[in-house]
């Protein structure tokens, strides 16, 4: 999927494929300097379509949904969470940390500490320091920044 995506100058963001009752849902975020057009999203779509086809892969009838990431952005790699040290994310965790599994803040770093990784979250003056294995889930807020 990602060669196909890169091979027309665009980023893979993140891939999500969930069970359904009756077929799989496949969703492909994905980005490109200037954002993705419809165009876009229609010329993956066929030729991921095509690859899923020939591959079974997901095994059973399925939904492609393919779209740029939105404001609320997903942050599944090491680089996004590098990229995006300073904007303010959503972060939830597996177990709970401090009483809580859910996250609000300012992303202030992105470290590495002897091989784990560790995001420094700023959330209303409190700083988290949440280990990257115990995320399930990030996600950029959007910020208002008046006109």
């Amino acid at each position: 999927m990602e060669p196909v995506i890169e091979s027309e100058d665009m980023e893979l963001v993140d891939v999500e494929c969930l069970k359904m009752k009756s077929r799989w849902l496949v969703r492909i975020y994905m980005d490109k300097e200037g954002g993705i057009t419809l165009d876009d999203c229609s010329e993956i779509s066929n030729q991921v379509g095509d690859l899923l086809d020939i591959h079974e892969a997901p095994p059973g009838p399925y939904i492609l949904e393919v779209s740029s990431p939105g404001l609320d952005r997903p942050l599944a790699r090491e680089k996004d969470f590098i990229k995006y040290r300073g904007h303010k994310i959503k972060v939830k965790v597996r177990d709970s940390l401090d009483g809580k599994k859910i996250f609000r803040g300012k992303l202030v770093d992105f470290l590495d500490e002897d091989g784990e990784k560790i995001l420094v979250i700023d959330a209303k003056g409190n700083t988290y320091r949440i280990p990257r294995e115990t995320v399930v889930k990030a996600n950029l807020e959007y910020e208002d920044k008046g006109i």
